[in-house]
């Protein structure tokens, strides 16, 4: 079995200690997976885990729990825990759920956006522009991850905004891999900075136009990688 790629490390921030080490664990490994950090198949041992994330191991396993919940991980009982692997069935489905959830978490944040809001967009979007032009994919790939954020918590449905958030995670690790070319990245970012400007202008019907076809040109960009492989 091929070794495990570690976690990067990181320095906690001050007010870490104070909060749940589960959701510390959660967060790291989450944004490990999602960045692609920790590629499909990957295996997870709660013992590696704990010694690289410096936490104990019930923490650690309570982190891999929601992330199974969430469909990051997949757990096979009595033999192992991975970093999901989806299928292209599974891909596109999560894509189909996209298409009839961000259209609408764009259209709800035109309407209910704070000015903070739209300026954090604003300023991940700037920033994913910064990363594309010098082919950073991490800078990149972080960068998208605050815009997404400030977009589903623009959305004053929360739970369509969680939900939303969830299903953009479990295959943000595709467009960050090598298989991505950088004019997709670049498109990519472009389809993001149409559907913030229409949310700076309060323009709902724009930001519902913008979001579908953003998810609709991602659906075609990994149709085809798929069928190309």
């Amino acid at each position: 079995m091929p070794s495990r790629p570690a976690i990067r490390p990181r320095s906690f921030r001050s007010e870490e200690p104070r909060r749940l080490l589960s959701v510390v664990a959660y967060e790291r490994l989450r944004d490990a997976i999602t960045r692609g950090d920790l590629p499909p198949g990957t295996p997870l041992a709660e013992n590696t885990l704990s010694a690289e994330l410096n936490i104990s191991r019930t923490p650690v396993r309570e982190a891999l729990q929601q992330l199974a919940q969430e469909g990051l991980v997949q757990v096979i009982p009595g033999r192992a825990v991975t970093v999901a692997a989806p299928s292209m069935e599974e891909v596109m489905n999560v894509v189909h759920l996209r298409s009839l959830l961000e259209p609408e978490v764009a259209r709800l944040a035109a309407v209910s956006a704070s000015m903070d809001d739209i300026a954090a967009m604003q300023r991940a979007v700037a920033d994913m522009g910064e990363a594309a032009a010098a082919g950073d994919r991490t800078r990149w790939s972080q960068a998208d991850t605050r815009y997404h954020e400030a977009l589903c918590g623009a959305c004053k449905n929360t739970l369509l905004g969680r939900l939303a958030m969830q299903m953009r995670n479990r295959i943000h690790y595709m467009i960050n891999d090598p298989q991505t070319a950088p004019t997709r990245v670049r498109s990519c970012t472009d389809e993001h900075q149409f559907i913030a400007d229409a949310i700076a202008r309060r323009d709902p019907a724009a930001a519902e136009s913008a979001a579908r076809e953003h998810i609709g040109k991602l659906r075609s960009s990994l149709f085809e990688r798929f069928t190309h492989r």
